[in-house]
């Protein structure tokens, strides 16, 4: 009988212990977000675990009532630990209880990026040079789509069609351009034209400009602002974590002259660090580090604040720049979208420039962040990884800081007796009228120091038997002089300096005699910038590319790396075969 009481004891300990770890434990942790408002268990009798006793086992009253009133000891202890867990709750502050805090591992990667916004832009079409001979585009040295896709695809999935900009694919990577510059403008032209490895019988045309590189000790004094997203879906170590050691890289390139402000914005927003010389780089840091994450997302308050400090410290012909971190989740005060365009587009005429660094997944807003920095005068780059943040806040910093020309257009004037058809590859959310190309009211993109820009064109000669659309039964006939008959297409390009309203002209003709007669004779940077397009063609469905795949993209882009200094185009390589390996699995399922 007394070893009978024992066990009874044993498993009665056992039981309520059991209970009591239950209990303590019993919020629901695969919610999909963390509420600000987070309901605790509801304590009462019936949840309390009781031991079953055998009905063979019989007990004596004396016993019994030990039992009983050790049952009501612990439903007592397990209340008064509830109770201080929920004071603690109560009291907590509000970045670890944030009501915007996703829990992303609880999302299949497929999950994350249905929950991602991308805007959705229709390739550009086969136009006839007959009818529409000039085609008008804005230049574009944003990077972040390639990045953004190469965290995908990391991440186990391909990119849906809307995450990819060939012209952001191309851009990415520096080209070697050694055309002269004879114009003493800020930067060079380089063309070139070659086989299209992809589609026989058509042409790639190249036009590649070069900035003139500063020097990054020669680069005048700098006003930055960091502005940045503490609200709590930036809670994760890819967000947060990742942005303040990213801008901490940039803080350990800054001088003595130049000044760090720190802003930061969640549901409200405020300022952590007034102007601070770069000199004073462990208080940056610092206050970098003690960042905390939550509430919801005012991006507008913060963006407002950021330009009023960055006035506040503006330094004539300097640099005077906003870095904007976030992941673009804006979800109170102003979060029309249209609305923060001109939000931002307003405040450029201060000559105060506005970059977005993006940051995470779940929630990402690539379209608001590659829209912001553009009608800001900035530029968009999405940090996947630390070693992405040293290439665009380290190695290119003069790039991203110093503007070197401002609303840079270029207009293409194609050769109707040379050339029958063009499609321009990329840039589908840059294209302009013809009209305005010549009117300086109209804004476009600004080139950095060193920045270069790379555009194609598919174009169909008109030997060739490979038109795409059939010509015209009345078109007129394009009388062209001999003096001209040689050129293939006329390059014109304006840009305005930095600190003037009126452009300025350059202009080049393309020659027939410059084109290559087999992809062999290009350069590797031709080669190699025709695999990234073909990838991101491919990407994007392919309606172009005919049998043009992963592996000859590989092969293509394998033997064009050339001069790979940090080893860019080989992670290209490793990249495209990734995607190849996570399209052949998704055929097997």
């Amino acid at each position: 009988m007394k070893n009978t009481i024992i066990k009874q004891k044993t498993l009665l300990g056992s039981l309520l212990i059991s209970a009591l770890v239950t209990g303590c434990n019993s919020q629901n942790t695969t919610d999909k977000y963390i509420t600000r408002t987070t309901k605790l268990p509801v304590v009462a009798d019936q949840t309390i675990i009781t031991p079953q006793i055998s009905s063979e086992v019989m007990l004596s009253p004396s016993i019994a009532a030990k039992q009983h009133k050790l049952r009501e000891r612990n439903k007592f202890e397990l209340r008064k630990e509830i109770k201080a867990k929920s004071r603690y709750m109560r009291q907590a502050p509000l970045h670890f209880t944030s009501q915007y805090a996703p829990i992303y591992n609880n999302y299949a990667e497929n999950n994350i990026q249905d929950n991602e916004k991308y805007a959705h832009y229709k390739s550009n079409s086969v136009m006839q040079t007959a009818i529409e001979p000039v085609s008008t585009f804005s230049i574009d040295v944003d990077t972040g789509s390639y990045s953004n896709i190469r965290r995908l695809i990391n991440n186990g999935s391909l990119p849906v069609k809307d995450a990819v900009r060939v012209e952001e694919m191309l851009n990415y990577f520096n080209y070697s351009y050694t055309a002269s510059n004879q114009n003493n403008t800020p930067f060079i032209t380089q063309t070139e034209v070659g086989p299209s490895p992809w589609s026989k019988g058509h042409h790639l045309l190249q036009v590649g400009i070069k900035a003139i590189d500063i020097d990054e000790k020669e680069l005048p004094a700098a006003n930055l602002v960091f502005l940045i997203d503490v609200s709590g879906s930036m809670s994760s170590s890819n967000k947060l974590g990742l942005l303040k050691k990213s801008l901490a890289l940039l803080v350990s390139k800054m001088r003595e002259q130049d000044k760090i402000s720190l802003v930061v914005y969640a549901g409200a927003s405020g300022v952590i660090l007034e102007p601070t010389s770069g000199k004073y780089k462990s208080k940056i840091t610092n206050a970098l580090m003690h960042l905390r994450s939550g509430g919801s997302t005012n991006g507008a308050s913060g963006i407002r604040l950021a330009y009023q400090v960055a006035k506040q410290a503006y330094i004539k012909n300097g640099i005077n720049r906003i870095l904007l971190a976030t992941d673009g989740d804006f979800n109170v005060g102003t979060t029309d979208f249209n609305q923060l365009k001109n939000l931002v587009e307003e405040k450029r005429k201060t000559g105060i420039s506005l970059s977005t660094l993006g940051f995470g997944s779940g929630n990402y807003n690539d379209h608001l962040m590659e829209q912001l920095a553009d009608a800001a005068n900035g530029n968009y780059s999405y940090i996947d990884s630390l070693k992405e943040a040293h290439k665009v806040l380290v190695d290119e910093m003069s790039s991203s800081l110093k503007t070197v020309a401002k609303d840079v257009k270029i207009q293409i004037e194609f050769n109707p007796s040379i050339i029958s058809e063009y499609r321009l590859i990329g840039y589908e959310n840059r294209k302009l009228n013809k009209e305005d190309f010549n009117n300086d009211k109209v804004d476009a993109g600004e080139i950095g120091a060193g920045h270069t820009v790379t555009a194609f064109y598919e174009v169909t000669l008109k030997s060739s038997d490979k038109n795409q659309i059939d010509s015209l039964r009345y078109q007129e006939k394009q009388l062209i002089s001999d003096q001209k008959s040689n050129e293939l297409a006329f390059v014109k390009i304006r840009y305005k300096n930095p600190d003037q309203e009126t452009s300025k002209l350059i202009s080049q003709p393309v020659y027939v005699s410059n084109i290559h007669s087999t992809v062999k004779q290009t350069t590797s940077d031709f080669k190699f910038a025709s695999s990234v397009i073909g990838f991101g063609e491919l990407l994007k469905g392919g309606q172009y590319q005919k049998d043009f795949g992963f592996d000859q993209i590989i092969e293509l882009s394998t033997n064009a790396r050339g001069k790979d200094t940090f080893g860019y185009r080989s992670e290209f390589v490793q990249l495209v075969k990734l995607a190849k390996s996570l399209k052949l699995t998704a055929l097997q399922q």
